[in-house]
């Protein structure tokens, strides 16, 4: 299943793996415009000519109810970023109006305009250091949108959002999650624990240096001594 159009609806699903870099500070930052598209989307604009290899253990095509079902482990590859769930399910229809003459691609992604994407069970898309995973995911081309449902967990880096629903307006740049509480988790600007090895160091110099402290009072405390002459007189 390969060709330009099956390229584009690939690369609609980097957007669930970078939307964590939307900042989540209340109700009103749950949804908000991206002031650009971020660094990982910009990358992964650079695979939209790369091959889509998919892996599944049986494809079931109908094309009287223009579908076609992967199912059995399926695996999605384009440049870095993959997907895997339990079952994706294409839904396209048939192009109309004068095109060119070109090879028949296999499967629906040839001379037919994928209309929807249903990724189902265990979703996980991964782009480099970004991991999304949901029980479910919706790709609507018409809208324009992406859905992602059920334990929704976005991950970028250390950064972590979880919540039950994300949808992704890829035409506005608006991500919003809702239907339920939305935790997050940002580590993004952290400093690094201090090594414990400089701390041991910095001890040790610091008891040396009150041994010889206390050596220097004790020598102050004792007398002199009296010569001999002064014995003997």
């Amino acid at each position: 299943m390969s060709g330009r159009r099956t390229r584009n609806w690939f690369a609609l699903l980097v957007v669930t793996g970078v939307v964590v870099a939307c900042a989540v500070c209340g109700p009103d930052a749950m949804a908000q415009k991206n002031q650009g598209p971020p660094n990982a989307l910009q990358g992964f604009s650079q695979n939209r000519d790369e091959p889509v290899k998919i892996r599944a253990a049986a494809l079931e095509l109908r094309e009287k109810d223009k579908m076609a079902t992967f199912t059995g482990d399926v695996y999605v590859l384009q440049g870095d970023t993959e997907m895997r769930c339990k079952q994706l399910v294409v839904f396209y229809e048939e192009e109309t109006g004068p095109r060119p003459v070109k090879a028949a691609d296999p499967g629906p992604g040839g001379d037919r305009q994928i209309r929807r994407i249903e990724a189902k069970g265990n979703v996980v898309v991964v782009q480099k250091d970004q991991n999304a995973t949901g029980d479910a995911a919706t790709f609507n081309m018409r809208e324009n949108t992406v859905t992602l449902v059920g334990n929704v967990v976005v991950t970028r880096g250390t950064d972590i959002l979880r919540g039950q629903r994300l949808v992704v307006d890829l035409t506005s740049g608006v991500s919003k999650m809702d239907q339920g509480r939305v935790e997050g988790l940002f580590k993004s600007g952290s400093q690094s624990p201090p090594d414990p090895r400089n701390a041991a160091e910095k001890s040790n110099s610091a008891d040396k240096g009150n041994t010889a402290d206390k050596g220097n009072t004790a020598d102050k405390g004792n007398p002199p001594e009296k010569s001999n002459t002064a014995d003997k007189r």
